[in-house]
């Protein structure tokens, strides 16, 4: 109990950020505090525990051997404490809450409709905020707290983040119908003779389709690349442009376009929620996964394949 005596709950909370955030910046907005006031917190855990506990190496912060041997116990320690402490649940029909969700207009299309009106009656003062960004931008603003959940593809993922897998995604082409056979759909090499409308936050960037068409040697003519998933679909009509997206994205294909299998084989995707383990005790963070994932359970099939 002495040893107890000589450190208090804030000193092991800041701990914890800064071993979960390596950065003290990082962990000063985690703990809503004062970077000036962590750094000073370090220092007092360095006398506590006769250890450096995080050097600096290659610009960054980086546990020591005995830092290391502190996370799981220090991780244990205070899951039990909030265990302890915290209310039991979530009420949503009560609760006051705003959310900052991240997302394109791809995902926005999917799950929003479906999400806003099970919180209309759910939730009614559930608020949210929905921004846009590139992968990384959305990545980048989960660790640095400026976001509470990123909705895209994040191949990559490590620790701190985690994520968890909505649906998988296949994809289809659209074009006018007048510029399509009667029946079926075009053979590869036709599809190559026509221009394409490319969907991309950074055009030149790699995708799912031209990784494909490289597999077989080939590559297509991109006429128009934009980033709107939405707008892409308006600009086909009357011209000869083909565009090739995700399939839930064209369950309700415009007048006047078909929607048709893509010559060649495409690798699915996996649609995914990302979230920083800095929420994973937040009973509220944990019902809105759960209604998000509801949100994403997959719609009946409107638009026929060709």
């Amino acid at each position: 109990m002495d040893d107890l005596r000589r450190i208090d709950l804030n000193l092991l909370l800041t701990l914890h950020a800064l071993l979960a955030e390596q950065h003290v910046s990082r962990a000063a907005l985690r703990l809503h505090r004062s970077q000036p006031a962590v750094s000073h917190a370090l220092a007092q855990l360095r006398d506590i525990f006769a250890d450096p506990l995080l050097v600096r190496r290659g610009g960054r912060l980086q546990p020591t051997a005995r830092a290391l041997e502190l996370a799981q116990p220090l991780r244990e320690a205070l899951q039990q404490l909030d265990a302890l402490l915290s209310s039991p649940g979530f009420d949503p029909l009560r609760a006051r809450r705003s959310f900052r969700l991240a997302m394109s207009d791809y995902g926005a299309r999917v799950v929003l409709p479906r999400l806003v009106r099970a919180l209309r009656v759910e939730a009614p003062d559930v608020d949210l905020v929905v921004t846009q960004g590139s992968r990384e931008a959305m990545l980048s603003q989960l660790f640095d707290g400026e976001i509470d959940l990123a909705l895209g593809v994040f191949p990559t993922l490590a620790a701190p983040l985690r994520a968890q897998t909505l649906f998988e995604e296949s994809f289809a082409c659209l074009a006018d119908r007048d510029t399509l056979p009667a029946r079926g759909g075009l053979s590869l090499t036709q599809w190559l003779a026509r221009p394409h409308v490319l969907v991309a936050m950074r055009p030149g960037t790699d995708n799912e389709i031209d990784l494909a068409l490289a597999a077989l040697g080939e590559q297509r003519r991109v006429a128009l690349a934009m980033p709107h998933w939405i707008a892409a679909t308006e600009v086909l009509a009357g011209t000869d442009l083909i565009l090739t997206v995700a399939r839930r994205n064209l369950l309700r294909p415009p007048r006047g376009l078909r929607c048709f299998a893509p010559p060649l084989p495409i690798r699915a995707f996996g649609f995914q929620q990302a979230w920083h383990e800095r929420r994973e005790g937040d009973a509220a963070h944990r019902w809105l996964r759960g209604q998000v994932t509801r949100a994403c359970l997959l719609e009946p099939v409107e638009s026929s394949m060709t």
